[in-house]
């Protein structure tokens, strides 16, 4: 196992997220908040040889706006990508969810497109996600589907619900947005998994005072419309800075759908968060196997000492065989320095074993914030996991990258 550096040291980069192409796993994408030419910018780093190597670029802040932040990626069949991301004003408000879409294997992209615009004080969507229908059995394949928490009233009484908006031509435009969770409740960051025939859920986690719990709503349409709410379980939000830490750590939902072929697991939806249930923050799953209709008894996945702490999950199935793939932080090794550690499963999710990813602890001694997230995403060919994370081993904070076999 090989820790690979894939951006510059001279400035910060965080909130990662990866992609590779089904087709050619040589070609892989990543992007991340870059720092580099000074206010918030998208970094988008290359490897057309597996990861060995890799080339950077930023893309273009859209017109009109002083910074974009949070982004993520997914492919598309046969060779594109999408990146989705939230730009700002300088003020920090009209926050707008915009995504760019390459056609030629990330070579270059297209300009950013307008999923729904934000504000000044009264609209502001964040904490974006984007997910694309890969399911070979799927009659909506190729649809690519955007989800984020739509803050409103941002400056006044303010609420947090959960949104949605869908493309069907390949991100050229977007549908009106639809809303998913409730008015009266705070939710933070939304969860996506697509399984077979192309179900798509979406959940999200209410936040305190009120009542925590996972939801989720369910499409059989391709998001067209939404079934009821339901309730994966109650939650245990942990602190926000984590006991020992000054970062922020946003709880949220990270999901999975199965979309194999595998006898036993195939169909498999997979809830995934952060809980404080233990008295110390640890990583628990749900396990569905009625395509969300109703879920499992929460189980942590870690076997992580008691009193660790372990945050920020990302989850990826493999579309081989179904294996269940969990990356997340954890002050295991080396309190209070932090690993990233992977945790499998090949039966479902009903056992995990997990491994250090990391080769050498990460120190986060006086940082307010190592970004919100990690990613990881999947090999089908080899049934291997890429992962990549925010790393302070160069003395700043960048991205790394590993190919966990």
């Amino acid at each position: 196992m090989v820790n690979v550096q894939i951006s510059p040291s001279t400035s910060s980069q965080f909130e990662p997220s990866i992609a590779v192409n089904w087709l050619n796993p040589s070609v892989m994408v990543v992007v991340a908040v870059d720092l580099r030419t000074g206010p918030a910018a998208i970094g988008l780093y290359r490897s057309i040889d597996a990861g060995a190597t890799w080339s950077t670029t930023i893309l273009p802040t859209p017109a009109g706006f002083a910074s974009i932040e949070s982004p993520h990626v997914d492919y598309i069949f046969p060779n594109s990508f999408v990146v989705a991301a939230h730009a700002f004003d300088s003020d920090g408000l009209s926050g707008t969810v915009v995504t760019y879409t390459s056609i030629d294997n990330a070579s270059s992209f297209g300009p950013p497109v307008i999923v729904n615009q934000g504000y000044g004080q009264f609209v502001n969507d964040d904490q974006v996600i984007v997910t694309t229908d890969k399911a070979g059995s799927s009659p909506f394949f190729g649809n690519i589907y955007t989800g984020y928490t739509h803050d409103y009233n941002t400056q006044f009484i303010p609420g947090n619900t959960i949104f949605f908006n869908r493309s069907i031509d390949g991100g050229n435009t977007y549908s009106a947005p639809s809303l998913l969770s409730s008015v009266n409740e705070f939710e933070e960051f939304p969860g996506m998994a697509i399984t077979l025939n192309g179900i798509l859920i979406i959940g999200w986690i209410t936040q305190p005072p009120d009542i925590s719990e996972f939801n989720t709503r369910t499409s059989q349409d391709g998001g067209t419309a939404f079934g009821i709410e339901t309730r994966v379980t109650p939650v245990v939000v942990p602190p926000s800075p984590l006991p020992g830490y000054q970062f922020r750590c946003l709880t949220y939902p990270v999901m999975g759908g199965d979309i194999s072929n595998a006898p036993t697991t195939r169909g498999n939806v997979y809830a995934v968060w952060q809980d404080f249930r233990q008295g110390y923050s640890d990583i628990f799953l749900s396990v569905s196997t009625n395509f969300g209709v109703d879920w499992g008894p929460p189980q942590p996945i870690t076997n992580s000492p008691a009193g660790s702490q372990n945050f920020f999950p990302a989850i990826t199935v493999s579309p081989s065989d179904g294996a269940v793939f969990v990356s997340y932080y954890t002050n295991r090794v080396n309190a209070p320095n932090l690993d990233v550690f992977l945790a499998t499963s090949r039966d479902g999710g009903n056992t995990f074993t997990n491994t250090r990813i990391t080769t050498t602890s990460i120190s986060v001694a006086g940082l307010t914030l190592i970004g919100d997230y990690i990613g990881n995403a999947v090999v089908p060919q080899t049934d291997r996991l890429v992962t990549v994370w925010t790393d302070t081993r160069t003395g700043t904070e960048n991205i790394w990258f590993d190919d966990n076999q």
